[in-house]
């Protein structure tokens, strides 16, 4: 891991936090309707990898849950037996398991995004096996501890809150905005084909999401100066009611998957420049700053490194006075106004911020239109399965390594630092898995047309400039330890 990684993440848990993404993955795991293992160590002191981990494992007293299908809420309570046998069903942290996971919730207070409510429709209406699917598919090329440990950290190590958060997270995604399965399978040249059809509702779907990528709304382009790629979103190119609001949710959604391909250890958040020149009140819209700011606060916790305001006028003091108090106050002080190119060049280097917004970089958006056949490869079902079933196994191989570390408790067969560097291999296979399963899962975009995003996962921020000494990454995945 690299010596410079944040605090709280992969490599750099204190031992309270390391005790704390142990409970949230047992409770996790349970969720999923993973069972602990009925041990840890065979009695020669063999280490036992493989674990069925699939909800009608036999279980401690030989019994099995013949109708799983009854009652989904059911998978998430402990056995009678489990109250006299703790040992072998609570991880040995201090804090057990809660005994009925559909009973958890946030504090009205706390849920202003209404995630308890999507949490229990979550366990109601989906199936253990769906919601496993789902956060394996948001995973991707990133750490699994890293995934859990952001909505940890957003929930200030709150175990019960962060779990509650990171179920509704899978519902959103799954159930409500078809995240993987639409937005990022359909892609860019599915609106093109939208936009071609004779029907008027589709047509317009398809014409709306190309708009806000010809004229560049919001675009990625390059890096500040902690390493962290830039989302710089042109705020007088939006007009209330010229695109549809799901339009624009979805156009939200995809650009923020996509900035995700751009993240790599140790940098894992993004920052995004508002940049407000030429703002009047004809571009105000509140519906698509409050679903953004749910997208950040519920659904990507953790992924905003800083929110840059630049040249805003003032009379988008009153406004701001409205955002603000819907904002998550951690969120809120990650807000920073500009209003001179000198004050902006304090989080961007000159050279790197484009001269539209005063600096001193001679680049322009423009936007590669989609190419036919460019998603060809994702008719490769064949090629797809195979690299699936290894991505399978390779989910049993973490939850096996997780469910030792669970049941061993503080009494370990290996020592932590083994049990960290055994989910760190498998976690580097996944990554490696993942960009050889990327052109099957994932339409192309425009920066992989641009050659921001190569193969194999490969980075390149300024591929039509000559490399920046300072700032500039062309990082292969390969080459991040």
């Amino acid at each position: 891991m690299a010596p410079n990684m944040p605090a709280g993440r992969p490599g750099t848990l204190t031992p309270e936090q390391e005790l704390k993404l142990r409970e949230l993955w047992a409770a996790t795991l349970r969720v999923f309707g993973v069972h602990e293992p009925v041990a840890a160590q065979e009695p020669n002191g063999t280490d036992t990898t493989s674990i069925a981990a699939s909800t009608d494992s036999a279980e401690k007293d030989g019994k099995k849950d013949k109708d799983k299908k009854k009652s989904r809420l059911n998978v998430f309570k402990r056995h009678k037996d489990d109250k006299e046998a703790k040992s072998d069903s609570a991880p040995a942290s201090g804090t057990a398991t809660p005994t009925d996971i559909s009973s958890l919730s946030i504090a009205d207070e706390d849920d202003k995004h209404g995630q308890t409510k999507e949490f229990k429709a979550a366990l109601a209406n989906m199936a253990p096996e769906d919601l496993r699917k789902a956060f394996w598919s948001m995973v991707k090329h990133d750490h699994p501890d890293g995934l859990l440990l952001r909505f940890l950290r957003a929930r200030k190590w709150d175990v019960e809150k962060a779990l509650v958060m990171m179920v509704s997270t899978m519902h959103w995604r799954l159930e409500e905005m078809h995240v993987d399965d639409d937005i990022i399978r359909q892609g860019e040249l599915f609106a093109y084909e939208q936009s071609q059809s004779s029907d008027a509702k589709t047509k317009k779907d398809g014409e709306d999401f190309l708009a806000a990528l010809r004229m560049g709304k919001s675009f990625l382009h390059g890096l500040d100066k902690e390493g962290r790629p830039l989302c710089f979103v042109r705020v007088r190119l939006h007009k209330q009611g010229e695109q549809s609001e799901e339009s624009i949710e979805r156009f939200t959604v995809y650009t923020i998957e996509t900035a995700r391909m751009l993240l790599r250890p140790p940098v894992d958040t993004a920052t995004i420049v508002f940049d407000m020149t030429n703002f009047s009140m004809a571009n105000m819209d509140y519906a698509p700053v409050k679903f953004m700011i749910k997208c950040f606060e519920a659904n990507y916790p953790e992924s905003l490194g800083a929110v840059l305001v630049y040249k805003a006028p003032w009379l988008f003091n009153t406004i701001w006075s409205i955002i603000r108090g819907w904002l998550d106050p951690v969120v809120a002080g990650k807000v920073h106004f500009c209003k001179t190119v000198e004050e902006l060049e304090a989080f961007i280097p000159k050279n790197q911020i484009p001269t539209e917004c005063g600096g001193d970089e001679k680049w322009e958006y423009t936007y590669p239109e989609p190419v036919a056949g460019e998603n060809n490869q994702m008719k490769d079902e064949a090629g797809r399965e195979a690299i699936q079933t290894a991505r399978a196994q390779l989910f049993k191989n973490y939850e096996s390594s997780i469910l030792h570390w669970i049941h061993d408790g503080d009494s370990q067969t290996k020592s932590l630092e083994e049990r960290r560097k055994e989910r760190d291999t498998i976690a580097e296979e996944l990554r490696s898995n993942y960009w050889k399963l990327d052109p099957y899962v994932r339409a192309r975009s425009l920066y992989d047309r641009l050659g921001v995003i190569q193969q194999s996962g490969k980075l390149d921020f300024y591929p039509s400039e000559k490399p920046k000494p300072s700032t500039t990454q062309e990082t292969s995945p390969d080459d991040l330890d």
